[in-house]
């Protein structure tokens, strides 16, 4: 906390905005351009406007700490390094929305970063920075950690929601959207840890300032990209959104390929988002320049592949991890993706057969956007991106598989 309030300028941003109406927040938040940094990419002040300014029922502040997309380690970081900054966007995002009480919703297996927010947690109370009348004034903000079980699902935000209530982790209906009825019925935003950490540099330094370090319109501030894979310098990068190249990202500032290997496909947004092959990589890495080649920018986490990896093998694997985290409550979602595991399986062991990748994109058809939340899209996504692009290394395989039956024969 010390490091915090003296090399950070700690809590100076609560303090600001306690004098400042709800509503001169909202419109700071709304100028900086800040938008979700979960995947959605949904403008962060238009979510909190959302909230209705009188409600019978408690409002709520959720941040969703649950970072279990594959390739994603971002929030993990921000936890671990400046846990009170996220305490301190959260107090702010509170009196914003008129909200009294917060939850951190983490997940399960980041035991270190929950036992760190609960010291920090600790820290603010005795300092006066959280609970009763915060820093003199006549706001009350009380904040929880709860700690989630390992699912997956329980990262889309009415998944987290019921989990938080101690219910099943699946996802609700919309609408009602949380804004309306979240988190125990009561009027909810729920954002993610990068988002909420934006907050204090937005309060401090203003909106305007904020979105100018984005480098296109519609998006503000920086992002952080969560490099893997294939090159030589993997790693955390913040750079400004909007500001550079796939290409760029992974020449100029990862130094390039290991082994200097060709590269041959990047997932661009996590395993959820559709596969880029090496000649698309000139594309701004920002949310509607990948929309418009047919990938999306999701959370960011870039998994750099070389052309020693088998894709058939890569692509069951994702699908295989889709398939274990559904939750079963879709039909389509619940079969779709077990039997897409299964016929990549069949294809990755020698059992291939041609007509397999029509049957893939036809399941994988039957799945995008016939569920209730994003699960669905996540898994059939990728597939269709495997299919179409790499088709040749499907194709490889059913080949040999022929010629060896008809030897065999």
């Amino acid at each position: 906390l010390a490091y915090y309030l003296a090399k950070m300028n700690g809590y100076t941003a609560l303090k600001k905005a306690l004098g400042m109406t709800s509503d001169a927040i909202i419109d700071e938040v709304k100028k900086s351009n800040l938008r979700g940094r979960g995947g959605a990419g949904f403008p962060t002040g238009m979510k909190w406007g959302f909230i209705p300014k009188q409600s019978t029922k408690p409002k709520y502040v959720v941040c969703n700490a649950d970072e279990s997309e594959p390739g994603t380690f971002k929030d993990r970081d921000l936890m671990r390094y400046t846990p009170h900054l996220l305490i301190e966007g959260m107090a702010i995002a509170g009196h914003a929305i008129g909200a009294n009480a917060g939850y951190i919703y983490i997940r399960g297996e980041y035991t270190r970063e929950a036992k760190l927010l609960w010291e920090a947690i600790e820290e603010a109370y005795a300092k006066g920075y959280l609970g009763k009348g915060i820093m003199g004034s006549a706001f009350n903000f009380d904040l929880t950690v709860h700690r989630g079980a390992g699912a997956y699902i329980c990262g889309e935000e009415t998944g987290l929601l019921n989990s938080l209530e101690g219910k099943r982790g699946e996802p609700r209906v919309k609408p009602p959207f949380p804004a309306q009825a979240g988190a125990f019925g009561g009027p909810t935003i729920v954002n993610n840890v990068e988002t909420l950490t934006a907050i204090p540099y937005i309060l401090n330094r203003g909106g305007e300032w904020f979105s100018k370090l984005g480098k296109l319109e519609k998006s503000g501030g920086t992002r952080l990209f969560c490099v893997s894979g294939h090159v030589k310098k993997p790693g955390l990068y913040e750079l400004p959104a909007g500001g550079v190249t796939l290409r760029q990202l992974i020449y100029d500032y990862c130094d390039g390929m290991i082994s200097d290997r060709p590269l041959k496909a990047v997932i661009p947004g996590g395993s959820s988002a559709p596969m880029l092959t090496a000649d698309e990589i000139d594309v701004v890495l920002d949310i509607e320049p990948l929309m418009k080649i047919g990938s999306m920018l999701g959370s960011a986490a870039i998994m750099v592949i070389d052309d020693s990896v088998d894709m058939v093998k890569l692509i069951r694997r994702i699908t295989q991890f889709y398939a274990h985290e559904s939750c079963g409550q879709c039909t389509p979602c619940r079969e779709g993706c077990r039997w897409m595991e299964e016929v990549i399986h069949r294809i990755e062991h020698g059992k291939g057969r041609k007509q397999d990748l029509q049957l893939l994109l036809d399941i994988a058809d039957n799945i995008a956007g016939k569920t209730l939340c994003a699960l669905g899209d996540a898994a059939a996504g990728p597939v269709i991106s495997f299919v179409k692009k790499f088709r040749a290394d499907f194709e490889a395989r059913i080949r040999s598989e022929e010629h060896h039956a008809q030897v065999h024969h």
